[in-house]
């Protein structure tokens, strides 16, 4: 293992060399994440075998969501509501400083929500019901599993045999059935308006107005039988009221390819015309205005493309003028629906816009904690099948650092006054690259502006904030607040890496008596950008 030992060590050294300095690593990460690789988490063995490094983990997340909220805690002890959410499921109410949490009054009743709840979690799959789980311009971002079929409403044990593909489910248990499940089992007729009539209740309540479905399918089918559902096939029509947009994203099956591919997303483009694959991209057009997407080639996308524009989506979405809420799932919830849940909370912290006083190694904890750990991702099945969804989302944090991806842009331009004329550095900076013209190009009227700046490559330095006129202090701390993006959102990736590679990454690479283990250790090395570091430097 010395071998092993020294690639760990340069991927740590190269993980730092690539922000300048090394983020100290939050406290119990390396715990975490030895414990999300050893088992899947559920709620009702939270104090069995491990359970003391469980309750860590909840009470670190209780303590980094309490340095800028005020929350409400719904109880789910022992998964009574459900089996794979957080025993304590947080429901944000507000910002809040230190001073005003000793006044927190509760603006919402914990019990009656609770039973909203338990009468709405039969209409999801695996009763993954529609849970808030980021808090931005007092709107509720929310998770969740699609819409259960009948073959789950039928009984859930038969059905995740099925789904499951006839393997022993985790989540084949029979405490989540409770007499009134089964009341409502016994009305056939009236069944889905029923448990879908009080999903609609839960979206309401939570000012939900979006929906953003990620399946491939309509409806996901095992052996024939359609197991699972989705707001935008239900009959009849139950969800109108919402706005729905259908943005297919590969499942974590493809992230195998990712894998096998050196851990390189570029030019890796998902198979469209595959039998199962039967869900197209459906947006209503007066969200894609101002997004400057030709979406009718979404099926050309790479993977990074994809999940780019995707992200760019949904933050247009959350930044709106209007109170409403957003809703993203997939099947689960628990691969597609973390990835880009992980994504928005990431970008909009690195933005100064949520969890406005964690450092970049208490918001990599706690998203990797909540979002993904205590909402049952299965990273140990994941890893034996190579299907790395996981690490994909942390590696891609690097593609999202410019200020295309940036909320403070969205909200510096809503803000500006009108003009007669004439042009100030933000508006040349908020152009697009193909509307300024060349950055590099002596013909180009805006080569000067950028010409000396490492902005030229997309993303705002300090060097840039220096080109803004004396007595434009907003404009400075504009470009500035980019500039900070690009910085925390490296920091978070490197302390990823560098965490992910001691631990996570050694375990997915089998021993071999040939020497071979120092061949793969140097693939992950290379596949996370890590190809100039060599042991030998140490």
């Amino acid at each position: 293992m010395a071998g092993a030992r020294a690639a760990a060590a340069a991927a740590s050294a190269g993980s730092s060399a690539s922000s300048g300095n090394q983020q100290p690593q939050e406290p119990g990460l390396g715990e975490l994440l030895e414990e999300f690789s050893r088992t899947q988490y559920r709620a009702k063995d939270g104090s069995g075998t491990g359970g003391s490094k469980v309750e860590r983990i909840e009470k670190r997340c209780l303590e980094l969501f309490g340095r800028d909220y005020c929350f409400s805690v719904i109880p789910n002890t022992n998964g009574d509501i459900c089996g794979h959410y957080p025993r304590h499921i947080v429901f944000l109410e507000y910002e809040s400083s230190e001073k005003e949490k000793d006044t927190f009054e509760s603006t919402i009743q914990v019990s009656k929500l609770q039973d909203l709840i338990h009468r709405s979690k039969m209409a999801r799959c695996r009763g993954r019901f529609v849970c808030p789980v980021i808090l931005f311009k007092g709107k509720h971002i929310c998770r969740s599993a699609t819409l259960a079929g009948w073959g789950e409403l039928y009984g859930r044990s038969g059905y995740n045999y099925f789904f499951s593909g006839g393997a022993d489910d985790a989540w084949a248990d029979v405490e989540d059935v409770t007499e009134e499940d089964c009341a409502l089992r016994s009305g056939d007729t009236h069944l889905f308006d029923k448990v879908r009539g009080y999903d609609i209740k839960l979206l309401r309540y939570l000012s939900v107005k979006y929906i953003c479905d990620l399946m491939v399918e309509n409806k996901k089918v095992k052996f024939g039988m359609n197991v699972t559902s989705s707001e935008k096939v239900d009959k009849a029509q139950r969800y109108a009221d919402f706005t729905l947009l259908s943005i297919p994203y590969p499942g974590c099956e493809f992230f195998k390819e990712y894998k096998d591919r050196d851990y390189m997303a570029e030019g890796l483009i998902f198979n469209w015309k595959q039998d199962y694959v039967d869900a197209p991209l459906s947006i209503p057009d007066f969200l894609t205005h101002s997004l400057n997407i030709d979406w009718s080639q979404y099926q050309c996308w790479d993977l990074v493309q994809q999940t780019q524009n995707y992200l760019k989506l949904l933050l247009s979405l959350v930044n709106s003028d209007d109170d409403s809420g957003l809703l993203v799932h997939c099947i689960s919830g628990w691969d597609r629906t973390p990835l880009f849940i992980s994504l928005l909370r990431l970008s909009l912290w690195a933005d100064g816009l949520i969890h406005t006083s964690l450092k970049p190694a208490e918001i990599l904890y706690l998203t990797v904690a909540y979002d993904w750990f205590l909402f049952g991702h299965m990273l140990v099945d994941r890893l034996s099948k190579g299907e790395e969804i996981f690490f994909f989302c942390f590696n891609f944090l690097k593609h999202i650092t410019s200020e295309e991806f940036s909320a403070l842009k969205t909200q510096r331009r809503k803000s500006l006054p009108a003009r007669d004329g004439g042009f100030t550095l933000e508006d040349i900076c908020m152009l697009r690259r193909k509307d300024r013209g060349s950055t590099t190009s002596l013909g180009s009227d805006f080569s000067l502006v950028m010409e000396s700046s490492p902005g030229a490559t997309g993303s705002f330095t300090y060097e840039a904030v220096e080109l803004v006129p004396a007595g434009a202090p907003t404009q400075a701390a504009w470009l500035a607040a980019l500039s900070d993006r690009e910085t925390r959102l490296q920091e978070v990736r490197s302390a990823f890496l560098a965490a992910y590679s001691s631990t996570v990454g050694l375990r997915a690479v089998a021993p071999s008596p040939s020497g071979a283990i120092g061949g793969l250790l140097e693939q992950f090395a290379r596949g996370v950008g890590l190809r100039g570091i060599s042991s030998n430097a140490l």
